[in-house]
């Protein structure tokens, strides 16, 4: 049996880990390749695109894919489409493993967006020194910002156009809580810019954010296909798999 995973996303990490060694199971992870160094998951690994649609649906027949998981980042919203025609193309059972959206709790100053655009158009209103951490690729929507001053964080650092009033922060999560409520401290940040990516690794900043009663800024997930199944968590998109290809139980992991 062979699995292809899609994604470079902690949950895709954590699924590949769970079904390491499982006898009978060939194992594919494809990341992306858009971070320099990637943390790679167990198995086999590949990197780059694979040429849409078309591409996609050529490389499972060719490799005989029992199971597609589409375990990109919530926001990689071209893939999961490519994944959804291929997989149906390809007649490869398909599975979503997205992590849920974050939820606001009373405390809150949040203001949603429905583009990073429409969030650069927000922030002349609400503050004049942003903590932007919604990635290094989106960062031309706030280029034409010349009044904020920006402190940018990513893995990789950014290429223009960018703010031209901007500090980049290279770093990775998980991020806690202590730390961002003194980086907050620390930039005298009074404006949050976040994608509702979800997953704990980087909600720290929420956190901090409600406690320092700075307004977060949050940027609306894209649509997703539908009719694809979805697994909250890796856990169950091994349990998924188990049943759809017959494969031993994974034990459950302390």
């Amino acid at each position: 049996m062979h699995v292809l995973i899609l994604g470079g996303t902690t949950e895709a990490r954590r699924l590949a880990e769970l079904l390491h060694g499982t006898p009978g199971l060939r194992l594919t992870s494809s990341l992306a390749g858009r971070v320099a160094s990637p943390r790679l998951p167990p198995g086999e690994v590949r990197v780059g695109g694979f040429g849409g649609t078309e591409g996609l649906t050529a490389w499972l027949r060719e490799n005989a894919v029992d199971a597609l998981i589409d375990a990109t980042h919530p926001f990689a919203g071209t893939i999961s489409f490519h994944a959804a025609r291929a997989a149906a193309t390809a007649h490869v059972p398909l599975l979503a493993l997205r992590r849920p959206g974050w939820v606001p709790v009373e405390g809150d100053r949040w203001h949603e967006a429905g583009s990073l655009e429409e969030a650069a158009g927000l922030l002349p209103g609400l503050g004049e020194r942003i903590f932007l951490t919604t990635g290094r690729m989106g960062l031309a929507a706030f280029a034409d910002l010349t009044g904020p001053w920006f402190l940018v964080r990513s893995v990789d650092a950014p290429e223009p156009p960018h703010p031209p009033r901007m500090e980049v922060l290279l770093d990775r999560g998980p991020f806690t809580l202590d730390g961002e409520r003194e980086l907050l401290r620390r930039h005298r940040i009074d404006v949050v810019v976040t994608k509702d990516s979800g997953g704990a690794a980087t909600a720290p900043k929420l956190t901090a954010a409600r406690e320092a009663g700075v307004p977060v800024v949050v940027v609306r997930r894209p649509e997703a296909p539908e009719d694809v199944p979805v697994a909250p968590d890796p856990e169950r998109a091994a349990d998924w798999l188990t049943q759809h290809l017959g494969l031993p139980p994974v034990p459950p992991q302390t």
